[in-house]
């Protein structure tokens, strides 16, 4: 996939970015994001959404999927996940206004059924682009799909079970090739099993302390 000429270089060394060079990354990126129509997900989805959020955000959180009415609106998390998601952030004293928030996968999946192996890896090369324009300080997947794709890019020795996946990993800093990620449940476990919110709760509010640590 052509991407974005002389500036991945850049971003490959992992050189510090300028917020006009990520401005102007991003604009590349988001046009070939929405544009894109390498899999079938393209003939069923209303927009492919891009990243939104703080260009120089700390934190990235990359979630599964759009839900139905992302893809209608054409914005990260403003259905129900969203409405915990906030919630989340409010709890642990984060500011949404300062975080970078994106997908792994680019458009809606139909009926909200699991992702195809090639539509991960398709729009894994968008995500990949993304971490490198916005060089969060902390990636914090969301759920078992963001979380294995994540780890299993920086080389991380997995185990394929969703189950072994969330009891190993989530709400622990794993540190990959120089890469801080922080794997949490996604924020639509709550509406099936609310009784984790105040451990959920917790896991979030570890992230300021991850950043606390890292000034």
């Amino acid at each position: 996939m052509a991407m974005l000429s002389y500036k991945l270089q850049k971003m490959s060394q992992r050189s510090p970015l300028n917020n006009q060079e990520k401005q102007e990354a991003l604009e590349v990126l988001n046009y070939q994001i929405r544009s894109c129509e390498r899999c079938n997900l393209s003939v069923t989805r209303k927009h492919a959404l891009t990243g939104e959020g703080n260009i120089d955000a700390r934190i990235m959180f990359v979630a599964l999927s759009p839900g139905v009415q992302e893809d209608v609106k054409n914005q990260m998390f403003i259905g129900p996940s969203g409405q915990i998601f906030n919630k989340l952030l409010l709890a642990a004293g984060i500011e949404r206004d300062l975080v970078f928030m994106t997908n792994l996968v680019k458009c809606m999946l139909p009926k909200n059924r699991k992702p195809k192996l090639n539509e991960i890896e398709l729009c894994g090369q968008f995500l990949d682009e993304e971490i490198a324009i916005i060089q969060p300080e902390v990636i914090v997947p969301l759920g078992y799909y963001a979380a294995r794709t994540v780890l299993t890019k920086y080389h991380a020795d997995l185990l394929e079970s969703p189950m072994n996946v969330a009891k190993i990993v989530f709400g622990k800093l794993i540190i990959l090739e120089g890469h801080k990620i922080y794997p949490i449940s996604h924020p639509a476990a709550l509406l099936y099993n609310p009784s984790y919110e105040a451990d959920t709760i917790e896991k979030y509010k570890k992230l300021q302390i991850l950043l606390n640590e890292g000034k």
